[in-house]
């Protein structure tokens, strides 16, 4: 969603085909905004998944996460911020840790083909 320190801005819901970046709004807090938008946050749903990329030389290190990595967007349950990522090695950051300048982009989620039938269905008489 949006964390409560940004709720003094307006914001949006996130599209699928958009970039955004993590930014440094006026307050100090961070969250997502499209490129050179820093009166706009964006918002996410939790569970959404995410493809971040640009992450910093410091946090990878820290984290053991590579530049580029897909993510899940959750809700964090302690600290002062709540809006945060998972990775898949389980490690939890809130957006404020992950600084500003990492580039974010919604996964498209497909839906799977329908199998198909094997069997064939008899006219009924």
């Amino acid at each position: 969603m949006c964390d409560y320190s940004l709720e003094m801005y307006a914001s949006r819901p996130a599209r699928e085909e958009e970039k955004y970046v993590t930014t440094r709004f006026p307050s100090g807090s961070i969250g997502l905004a499209s490129a050179g938008d820093c009166t706009t946050a964006v918002c996410v749903q939790y569970d959404t998944r995410l493809k971040l990329e640009n992450i910093s030389n410091d946090l990878q290190t820290r984290l053991g996460v590579k530049p580029e990595e897909e993510v899940i967007f959750a809700r964090l349950e302690h600290g002062a911020y709540r809006d945060g990522i998972k990775f898949s090695n389980g490690k939890e950051v809130s957006l404020q840790l992950l600084g500003a300048g990492v580039g974010v982009a919604l996964v498209a989620v497909h839906e799977a083909p329908v199998a198909a039938r094997s069997e064939i269905l008899e006219p009924i008489a």
